[in-house]
């Protein structure tokens, strides 16, 4: 598997704090499951890196809540090396879809209660916004990663429907206890089958309305006229 941190051009003391950021975030994940995401796991990570562990407290500074987003972003640099690694080229969509969520999960299988932990960290009011800008990065790099360019409303709208194809299947994958978490790949592939449903409807839908007047067309008019 293809290696998410960036490359360590100089030893861990030496970084710069966005530059250990990650490293760091690494480091935690065994002492997350025993200290949950706080300045004590953070600070073993950091004497797991030889670095001071004054600095621990200076690269997260808004706390769990900084290192669960610093963890989203390392888990999604994860994700993104092992899909350009395996190719999906030859796959359909529906394919590509289902791999990225279930490889994501796959990742993470050997930090559940770490992830566990990051779950409930979102789960709190005051993380509300950073939950869902989080989720949001998540949905768009699969994305990405399976080859969308839509630049339009659509961007939009399947980041939303994947991110919530995600957050469900998360949640079922955190209290499977089945071989192979089997229940949680049937749930994803239900839900994929069914937002494939959807999304063959929508296309009907707009077909259909190809010729009707476009109010965006209209307000883009508005706005910019021709000369």
């Amino acid at each position: 598997m293809a290696d998410p941190l960036p490359a360590a051009d100089l030893p861990p003391a030496e970084m710069t704090l966005d530059e250990l950021r990650p490293h760091l975030v690494a480091a935690m994940l065994p002492h997350v499951p025993f200290d949950g995401w706080s300045l004590a796991a953070a600070e073993a990570g950091a004497r797991d890196l030889g670095v001071p562990e004054s600095r621990a407290a200076l690269v997260f500074p808004g706390g769990a809540a900084d290192m669960v987003d610093a963890y989203t972003a390392y888990a999604d640099a994860r994700l993104e090396a092992a899909l350009a690694a395996r190719g999906l080229h030859n796959m359909k969509i529906r394919e590509r879809v289902t791999l990225a969520v279930r490889t994501r999960l796959e990742q993470a299988a050997p930090e559940r209660e770490a992830v566990r932990r990051a779950a409930g960290v979102f789960a709190l009011p005051t993380n509300a916004l950073l939950s869902a800008r989080t989720l949001w990065r998540t949905a768009d790099t699969m994305w990405r990663a399976c080859g969308d360019t839509a630049t339009d409303y659509n961007h939009y709208t399947k980041r939303a429907i994947l991110g919530g194809v995600y957050a469900a299947t998360l949640l079922v994958w955190l209290q499977d206890e089945s071989e192979d978490f089997a229940d949680t790949w049937s749930f994803l592939d239900r839900r994929i089958a069914g937002v494939m449903r959807f999304e063959k409807v929508k296309a009907q839908t707009l077909g259909a309305n190809a010729n009707l007047p476009s109010l965006t067309r209209f307000l883009g008019r508005l706005r910019y006229p021709a000369v």
